[in-house]
């Protein structure tokens, strides 16, 4: 089993760093295209697996498309893939097969499925029911109403906006009960119009006129979400002199909401012609809580901030993270109790996943070993502990490919030595 043994001698945060640019933007972007033509010319797109796979499977797609023999397509650990090819395959002639990894078969879809279906979409469970594999039968639609429940991903919803402009009459798609993340709902929204769909959204109702995507250019702003892991190193630093670069204040990504939370923990935000530097102010705090349910992606990092600093913290708004490439509220517990906090899990009426510190006990001894649980957040949540106990050892450190294919990079070129 691969592992890398992190490494820090100082507690120094100093350097300037180009952030990937956005995966969730870019794979938004890709069915854009797709659907719109090649004309959209997108800039800057990420370098993640994720993103790479995506644009691999179109083209295979674009390839094989019509041809009546049956095409697989392999998502792998790509969650956003396999939900948006879903619904885009279903528009498409020909049959598909999508299918993934061992994961990726343990997370549903059949709330999407059973959307699109509704809609007149052919779609039929090849093992599992409501989970991967599945067989897509391009046909046209007759729908333009849906209702789905939104509080398992916003993805779903993204996967039937993002195709809504060519269904013949467009889409009505109605949210019962509350939204999870949906700044990425808002994304999709605002992504879509740039590109010219009409488009009328209110909080629960999502009307979509039939129409086509217009040629434009579109840069692809930095991930907030990769900036996570930088703000959890500040953190644990004594001295923090750090830019990141490619970071916008007027951002598409809800994620930008980690200036306000960080401020918390004593770290100051400046945004720069460039980008954001980061400093440290002092700050003294004995608990923090924070509902993350539009921002499940940041959640480890914060929790694991409160966590390498000793301090009681109660996490709600969890219940996507037990669906992600882990289950990340469990990895959270395992890794967590392994420096002396008690970390309990906890379900509230409504169904909400919190997490909890029960008791801190924190002991930091070196060459403490981190699981990533083949889960890039996981990987990249736990490498800033270098800064704690001076050395740390991360398990199959490649997962980070998935969304941050440099980040060990740029460790190294912020003075961490990696083993």
């Amino acid at each position: 089993m691969k592992s890398i043994v992190i490494t820090k001698s100082d507690k120094v945060l100093r350097g300037n760093l180009v952030l990937p640019a956005s995966k969730s933007i870019s794979n938004r972007l890709l069915i854009i295209r797709a659907l719109g033509g090649k004309d959209i010319d997108i800039r800057n797109l990420s370098d993640a697996a994720d993103t790479l796979l995506l644009t691999r499977l179109l083209e295979n797609i674009d390839q094989t498309n019509g041809l009546k023999k049956v095409v697989e397509l392999d998502t792998n650990t790509a969650g956003t893939v396999m939900r948006f090819l879903t619904a885009y395959l279903s528009l498409q002639p020909g049959h598909w097969v999508l299918t993934g990894s061992d994961r990726m078969k343990q997370r549903p879809i059949y709330i999407l499925v059973e959307a699109l279906q509704s809609l007149g979409a052919s779609i039929d469970y090849l093992a599992k029911l409501g989970y991967p594999p599945i067989l897509i039968k391009g046909t046209p639609f007759c729908g333009s109403e849906v209702a789905i429940d939104p509080g398992v991903s916003s993805q779903f919803g993204t996967a039937l906006l993002l195709i809504a402009p060519y269904l013949p009459h467009g889409l009505v798609l109605q949210y019962k009960g509350p939204v999870i993340s949906s700044p990425y709902i808002q994304m999709t929204i605002r992504l879509m119009k740039y590109f010219g769909a009409r488009i009328k959204a209110g909080k629960t109702r999502i009307h979509v006129q039939q129409g086509n995507y217009k040629p434009r250019t579109f840069l692809v702003e930095a991930d907030w979400s990769a900036a996570a892991f930088w703000y959890e190193a500040a953190v644990f630093a004594e001295e923090v002199d750090l830019d990141l670069q490619g970071l916008y204040i007027d951002s598409l990504q809800g994620d930008s909401i980690l200036p306000e939370i960080y401020q918390n923990f004593g770290i100051r935000t400046d945004f720069t012609s460039t980008g954001v530097h980061l400093s440290k102010t002092h700050k003294k705090m004995d608990g923090f809580s924070y509902d993350f349910t539009d921002y499940p992606d940041i959640a480890p990092s914060v929790i694991a901030t409160c966590a390498g600093l000793g301090i009681r913290g109660r996490f709600e708004g969890l219940k996507t993270l037990r669906i992600k490439e882990s289950d990340r509220l469990l990895a959270l517990k395992h890794e967590i109790e392994k420096f002396g906090s008690e970390v309990e899990i906890s379900v509230s009426m409504d169904l909400i996943q919190s997490l909890e510190f029960k008791s801190m006990n924190t002991r930091f001894l070196p060459d403490l070993s981190f699981e990533s649980y083949g889960d890039h957040r996981m990987a990249m949540t736990f490498a800033p502990f270098a800064l704690k106990s001076g050395r740390v050892r991360i398990i199959n450190p490649e997962v980070v490919a998935k969304s941050y294919p440099r980040f060990w990079e740029h460790l190294v070129e912020l003075g961490f030595v990696i083993h």
